[in-house]
């Protein structure tokens, strides 16, 4: 049966009326429940209508309507039925929970428990900091190999976690730990902007980053941000500017022994050949390789996952770097072969799916410069069939450039279904998923 247009929507909808109060009234009452948050009137009238989705909704907004309506925002939106009236705000109602409920109701409380014990002592405890530290490196560790959607809303309400502790007063020792792990996040929340393909958001975290990692006092901390600046920079075909920033990266590496002193030469090769500079390349990549000689595992490396450079991704730079240079597909070749071997186990820690399918579509480009469009078409096959939740920035300008080879070289009439391949993968990126 048709409803009526006067009945509520969503949950919301419904405990908004049941108030009696109007949206500008309610609007005004909000950020009382949370000093971080605030919401417009017309922005609550959306959400209570089912015109916007949460999941990108701010963890201290989403704190605020919890204080607020006793319910957590995506349940506040769900679709209303008259069927089983929800029971008061700050109760919970058996009968109106599906399936599954009780383990998200119990997780919920979980994650209240835990920030309570983060943010209701006068000074940050050396558990609170361990705690921290523990959900810093798990991000770490799964980054490389889980969709962002899995991890963003982790990563924002981690590094939300931080800055409220930072805006306290801390001992120094504290104080430098907590700068640390800031640092840290909000390099991965500069990384996801950058796979969303926002530049502009990512380099703002990264500055943000590089203000904590000042203050933490850490150059493998500042060597491994400019790394992260020389990855968005390039990405965003900003060549130049990934050059000027690898190189700054460098100058901090040379102060260190962690891996990231592989990692900053590896990504100069990279901005350098695209270029067009092939002497810097093949110099930065042997430098690369050498300085393998020097690494000794620091705080960045302790952390894991993408906060540490390993073998398979030196290979896969080489291969990327090398691979905008013509006459080096032999090199290509071989560099993007064994990094695909190397990544062929997917339960070795240092396995990522976004470096593999860039090895992968490397090799392909390296095919195509050889006329071998079958080739091509085999080594781009795992990278095209990546569902949409994996189809992330880098992975995506990695097809695209295989694309411009086989447009560049004059083999589009030959390979119209690769081609055609290649455009319906590109055409939806992850950051046209809804969130």
């Amino acid at each position: 049966m048709a409803r009526s247009h006067q009945e509520p929507r969503t949950l919301l909808e419904y405990l908004i009326r049941q108030r009696n109060r109007t949206y500008e009234e309610l609007a005004a009452e909000f950020s009382q429940h949370d000093g971080r948050a605030a919401i417009s009137a017309r922005h609550l009238g959306r959400l209570a209508r089912g015109e916007r989705v949460t999941a990108g909704a701010a963890p201290a907004t989403r704190r605020a309507f919890q204080a607020m309506f006793g319910r957590p925002l995506d349940d506040l939106l769900r679709p209303w039925t008259p069927e089983i009236e929800p029971s008061a705000p700050g109760t919970v109602s058996s009968l109106t929970l599906p399936s599954g409920d009780e383990r998200s109701l119990l997780a919920m409380a979980a994650e209240r428990a835990r920030r309570f014990a983060m943010l209701t002592s006068e000074t940050t405890s050396p558990e609170a900091i361990d705690q921290l530290r523990e959900d810093v490196q798990r991000l770490s560790l799964a980054y490389p190999q889980r969709p962002l959607t899995e991890l963003l809303g982790d990563l924002v309400e981690t590094q939300d976690t931080l800055f409220v502790l930072l805006e306290r007063r801390q001992e120094p020792q504290q104080s430098r730990q907590l700068h640390f792990l800031a640092s840290v996040t909000s390099g991965l929340l500069a990384k996801a902007s950058h796979d969303l393909a926002d530049p502009h958001a990512a380099m703002l975290q990264a500055r943000t980053a590089i203000l904590c990692a000042d203050r933490a006092d850490h150059n493998g901390l500042r060597a491994w941000l400019r790394g992260l600046q020389s990855l968005v920079a390039y990405w965003a075909g900003r060549h130049a500017e990934a050059a000027r920033y690898a190189e700054m990266g460098i100058q901090f590496a040379e102060r260190t022994t962690g891996t990231t002193s592989v990692w900053l030469p590896v990504s100069a090769a990279r901005a350098y050949a695209a270029l067009g500079n092939a002497e810097r390349t093949l110099t930065a990549i042997h430098a690369a390789e050498d300085a393998w000689n020097r690494v000794q595992p620091d705080e960045m490396d302790e952390l894991g996952g993408i906060c540490t450079f390993n073998q398979p991704r030196t290979l896969y730079y080489a291969a990327d770097a090398l691979a905008w240079l013509p006459d080096q597909a032999r090199e290509t070749q071989d560099f993007a072969t064994r990094a695909i071997e190397a990544y062929s186990d997917r339960t070795d820690p240092s396995w990522a799916f976004g470096d593999q399918a860039g090895a992968h579509s490397d090799l392909a480009i390296a095919r195509v410069a050889e006329r071998d469009i079958e080739g091509a078409a085999e080594a781009l096959t795992p990278v095209l069939e990546l569902a949409p939740d994996k189809r992330m920035n880098g992975i995506v300008h990695s097809a695209q450039r295989v694309h411009q080879t086989l447009t560049h070289t004059g083999l589009a009439s030959d390979a119209r279904d690769l081609i055609k391949h290649i455009e319906d993968f590109t055409s939806t990126p992850m950051r046209a998923l809804p969130r």
